[in-house]
């Protein structure tokens, strides 16, 4: 049998059903990864006791005969979930050592499934970066906060927000992750570490326990090996939650799995032309363009399709996010629970300095941004404008879905980055956002599958994305693809 950090979600799952190989076995495996490659700087909190405990009750579920669909996977989730057992910091200095008493309803979920939680991924802080540069927590083994790296090749980037969860799960720390996409959180790491992620509509994972970035675009969703990987943990995450998120979906959850190997004869994939212009670097292009060529010998047919307004999409995005990043995150004081400064004046002082200490330069950008677009005298100008022109965007993706199925590109402009090269020019790292925020301003399903490699040797990824409630079928397209290459399946050297 290939070694456990080998196999995919369903493959171990399988495995541990049939009883071949015990939870607490896995997770032990696993941990011992895990301490193996700390200098990927991937986990930010590690608790053995509790993850062996978990295992230990998926092994007595599984030999009860009561265990649920994930029984025994570990997995492990973005800082930006508050858990019980771990603490949760949104990779800032303002949570540092927070434990919340319960757990996010995605974590909920997925432990009721039966999952193991292996730790906390490091994130950008409040999940604000394209990088995972922007972190203000150290890592498991780390003295002071540092960059997440990319597997494939250490000096470079592993995309953000969610690089924690793409460098897991790409060097088989795990076999998949939860991530959150805001403008492209899981499909741009995913693509730039190999791997399939899929971002749902907007309000189909409940936002319960999820700290707030932009509350009109936050979305949960796993990022694993292979779309089958993604259909059996989207299938647990998923669902109403109407009691505790007020923008959750009364849509009854679907299970993923028994919407694959589909035929897709006859389907039409929109092929937008403001996706394929003078931005996009020609090695990204190249793989692209042979992933479409597959999935024509699968019997789909490409139809070019406009979506005129993407470019705008980028300062519609910077100043709606940054808008209801401004009111989420008034709420981090020091009076309530967080960081506090410890010398102070008055009130007044107090939150000054807390806030000054507590946060670091990205999230003070963007709270500086939307608290001017929202100020009186700019409201008008800057965030109502925005908002037309998001319905805008959205109608244009509606005009588009008329002419065909699914609509297909590339997920960012080009492979990930060196380390530190956009640093300095947060407007650059911004720009690379261009392809993966226009489905998120529409509440799209969206998601990301390896397509190949470019510059350097570094993973490309195509986005597929559906209209909305659509995610069983760009599911279905990712694993036809899937069964037809083997690019899920590379594995970077040396893990």
């Amino acid at each position: 049998m290939p070694e456990l950090h080998q196999l995919s979600v369903a493959e171990l799952a399988r495995q541990l059903r049939e009883r071949k190989v015990s939870a607490l076995e896995t997770a032990q495996h696993f941990l011992g990864r895990m301490a193996a490659h700390r200098d990927l700087a991937a986990f930010v909190a590690v608790d053995e006791d509790v993850t062996l405990a978990q295992a230990r009750t998926a092994d007595a579920a599984l030999t009860a005969g009561s265990a649920g669909p994930l029984a025994g996977v570990p997995i492990a989730h973005k800082d930006i979930f508050v858990t019980k057992d771990f603490p949760s910091t949104a990779g800032s200095r303002m949570l540092a050592g927070y434990r919340s008493p319960f757990d996010a309803t995605v974590v909920r979920r997925l432990t009721e499934a039966g999952a193991v939680t292996l730790g906390k991924l490091s994130c950008d802080e409040f999940a604000m970066g394209s990088a995972n540069e922007s972190v203000a927590v150290p890592a498991v083994g780390h003295k002071a906060p540092a960059a997440v790296r990319n597997p494939w090749d250490r000096r470079r980037v592993a995309g953000g927000s969610s690089g924690g969860s793409a460098a897991a799960v790409a060097a088989r720390l795990a076999p998949a992750a939860t991530g959150t996409d805001t403008g492209g959180s899981i499909r741009q790491p995913a693509s730039f570490c190999g791997l399939t992620g899929i971002k749902p509509t907007y309000g189909r994972a409940s936002r319960y326990g999820m700290i707030a970035y932009a509350s009109s675009l936050d979305q949960a969703g796993p990022m694993a090996r292979s779309a089958e990987d993604c259909a059996l943990l989207l299938s647990a995450l998923c669902g109403p939650d109407l009691d505790r998120d007020s923008t959750s979906l009364d849509v009854p959850v679907e299970d993923y799995s028994r919407k694959l190997n589909e035929s897709l004869d006859g389907l039409r994939i929109g092929i937008p032309k403001e996706f394929f212009g003078a931005g996009l670097a020609a090695d990204v292009r190249s793989a692209i363009d042979t992933a479409l060529r597959e999935y024509e010998k699968l019997g789909a047919k490409l139809v070019e399709i406009s979506l005129p307004r993407t470019e705008l999409a980028i300062p519609v995005y910077y100043i709606i996010a940054p808008a209801e990043a401004s009111s989420n995150l008034s709420r981090f004081d020091g009076v309530k629970f967080g960081h506090r400064a410890a010398q102070y004046a008055d009130l007044i002082d107090m939150y000054k300095k807390t806030r000054a200490e507590g946060f670091g330069d990205e999230v003070k950008r963007r709270i500086m941004i939307g608290t001017y677009v929202l100020s009186h005298g700019y409201y008008d100008a800057y965030y109502l404008q925005a908002q037309k022109i998001r319905r805008m965007i959205a109608d244009d993706f509606q005009e588009a879905f008329k002419r065909c199925d699914v609509i297909a590109g590339p997920v960012a402009p080009t492979v990930a980055w060196k380390l530190g090269d956009k640093s300095e020019d947060p407007v650059a790292a911004y720009l690379a956002d261009i392809y993966t925020l226009p489905g998120s301003l529409a509440g799209l399903p969206g998601m990301s599958l390896p397509v190949g490699f470019g510059e350097g040797h570094m993973p490309v990824g195509l986005q597929l994305i559906g209209n909305h409630l659509q995610e069983a079928k760009l599911l279905n397209m990712a694993h036809r693809y899937q069964q037809a290459t083997d690019f899920h399946l590379r594995t970077p050297e040396g893990y």
